[in-house]
């Protein structure tokens, strides 16, 4: 069929699965990516145990849920090794997590074409149960809207009985809308001019009304035909099925003239007719609202209040039609599930939080700042690593490691405790370390030394991109501050690092009241630290050393942020 489309007699609707995202803290570090692609591995093993059982949940896991390891940040040098190393993909980029319209149900609908009838139309919409269909080109893309309301009005308030001409309809709807047969004519084509007449007037008058390209619905009577025909009419519509004489085909066939029959009366066919205008003329496509799937449904939901439509269309960048959506389905529709890994402070979670459901936290620093809307699963010890954790929720569910997810564990615990040399760092952290490297197979010396190696090369990046390769933000009262390390193995790397990075640090201050950067020497086991904003100078001088110069200060046995460096200025801002 020239103007064929398809539909079914069900909704189409997205499948969305129960799915739970792990992330870690913005401008992750090695742990905070590990952590998050070990934990999603051992919440999904748990949760298919939880559904071979039979269990709706099993421990801290939701039977059925598919739980996806995800990032805020850029991944960092040394973390790149890492995943290379072992042959892991990095998760997934995520900046924001409110809640978007690909989120929402999507009712999948098949467009159709602008040529199709108002009443196949009204067909469609009626068999998939909808009061707004899409018309699309042959290539998908968005051309306009059709309603109920578009073929109300096209029904009820058109009297203009050139129509047809105008709207360019095709012969195949008026057919359709007829349930006619075309006797003489091309089905393929077009009506482009003339009006529709109703030929029940005697011949004389019939002569002063149809003119040439003229519609004209008439009955059997061979006079009213002849006439039609010898004023050149476009096309003449014989009722009740009645049979046209051979003559007076020839006659049309010679004249150009279409003939069509209908089974039914006048009355029926005049009524009807109006219902072959291709959805085209009528339908809406000036000022169409669209959405994109991408776009937050925060942002959208005033527009979708105040305009008040049934449903919008959802687009693609290009304009490409993809389903649509109702102003019903954003009522209590859910938020995005999230386990927090390897941070607690709401500075430095994934953008959008406050929208999500935090449903467990996995960390090993102090508690702050993440507030839930309901009781949580929190597990935080005081451990060098949160991958330490990961590692003993393996051994306690009793599921098996497999030797890739060991070496990302045993790669973050050295990591954060820099070999052991870490004051973050336990015998629990150093023994599940060793552990891991066993099953994966590796030597854990040779591990740190290639990690750190990976770490401290700093290729093509530019000092902003240095400067936030792993920098978290913090709050004491009022006072917001950052701190932003950098390992490195040698004297000359560290000094040639300050050399770089000490005129970015003095002319900003990562709109912070303060900012300090750390430079670590893992071997050396000291830090280098640069400092801008506020009362910097004064707070490093009162908490670590007198030897204080502008911008900078040299810390030995200082390699820890979250143990050694924070704790002391927290201590000093909030005197």
């Amino acid at each position: 069929m020239l103007y064929a489309f398809s539909f079914d007699n069900s909704p189409k609707t997205k499948n969305k699965k129960n799915e739970i995202y792990v992330f870690g803290h913005k401008n992750p570090d090695t742990d905070s990516i590990c952590a998050a692609i070990s934990c999603a591995y051992l919440k999904n093993q748990m949760a298919k145990e939880a559904g071979n059982c039979g269990y709706e949940d099993l421990g801290s896991v939701e039977a059925g849920a598919v739980y996806i390891p995800k990032r805020a940040g850029v991944i960092n040098p040394e973390t790149e090794y890492v995943l290379k190393r072992f042959g892991a993909e990095a998760p997934s980029y995520t900046a924001d997590v409110r809640r978007q319209v690909r989120d929402i149900n999507i009712r999948k609908l098949d467009g159709i074409n602008g040529r199709v009838s108002l009443k196949r139309a009204w067909m469609v919409m009626r068999a998939v149960n909808t009061a707004t269909l899409p018309v699309v080109d042959d290539g998908g893309y968005l051309k306009g809207l059709i309603t109920i309301g578009d073929i109300a009005r096209a029904y009820m308030a058109v009297f203009d009985n050139r129509i047809l001409g105008q709207a360019k309809t095709p012969y195949e709807n008026m057919l359709n809308a007829l349930d006619g047969t075309m006797l003489i004519g091309d089905r393929t084509g077009t009506i482009t001019e003339g009006k529709v007449v109703i030929a029940t007037t005697n011949v004389e008058l019939m002569r002063e009304h149809v003119d040439e390209h003229d519609v004209v619905v008439l009955g059997n009577r061979y006079e009213t035909q002849l006439c039609a025909i010898e004023n050149k009419a476009g096309c003449i519509i014989v009722c009740e099925g009645e049979p046209v004489s051979r003559t007076i085909r020839k006659l049309a066939e010679n004249a150009g003239c279409t003939v069509i029959s209908s089974p039914h009366d006048t009355y029926t066919v005049a009524r009807l007719i109006n219902q072959s205008v291709p959805v085209s003329y009528f339908m809406t496509k000036e000022h169409l609202v669209t959405f994109r799937k991408r776009e937050f449904v925060e942002d959208i939901k005033g527009t979708m209040t105040k305009l008040r439509h049934r449903d919008f269309p959802i687009v693609t960048k290009d304009g490409k039609f993809v389903g649509m959506i109702s102003r019903r389905s954003l009522i209590n529709m859910p938020c995005k599930k999230i386990i927090l890994v390897d941070h607690n402070e709401a500075e430095q979670a994934v953008d959008g939080l406050f929208e999500a459901e935090v449903v467990e936290i996995i960390d090993h620093h102090k508690l702050s700042t993440v507030e839930t809307s309901r009781p949580v699963s929190v597990r935080n010890q005081p451990v060098g690593c949160t991958s330490t954790i990961i590692y003993q929720m393996f051994i306690e569910n009793e599921v098996e490691i497999p030797p890739q997810i060991a070496g990302l564990l045993c790669s973050a615990i050295v990591s954060d405790t820099l070999l052991f040399r870490s004051p973050t760092c336990t015998q629990t952290d150093e023994a599940a370390a060793r552990r891991l490297a066993e099953i994966a197979g590796v030597d854990i010396e040779t591990l740190a030394s290639e990690m750190f190696k990976a770490g401290s090369s700093l290729g093509t990046k530019n000092d902003e991109e240095i400067f936030y390769q792993d920098f978290k933000q913090f709050t004491a009262g009022n006072v917001h501050f950052g701190v932003g390390q950098i390992m490195v193995m040698t004297e000359d790397e560290q000094r040639n690092l300050r050399n770089r990075m000490l005129p970015y640090i003095k002319k900003n201050t990562a709109g912070l009241h303060m900012i300090f950067f750390m430079i670590t020497n893992v071997l050396e086991e000291s830090t280098l630290l640069l400092f801008n904003g506020g009362r910097a100078k004064e707070i490093i001088g009162d908490s670590f050393s007198d030897d204080v110069k502008d911008h900078e200060v040299f810390l030995p046995g200082v390699v820890s942020r979250k143990k050694q460096m924070v704790p002391q200025l927290m201590a000093a801002l909030q005197q």
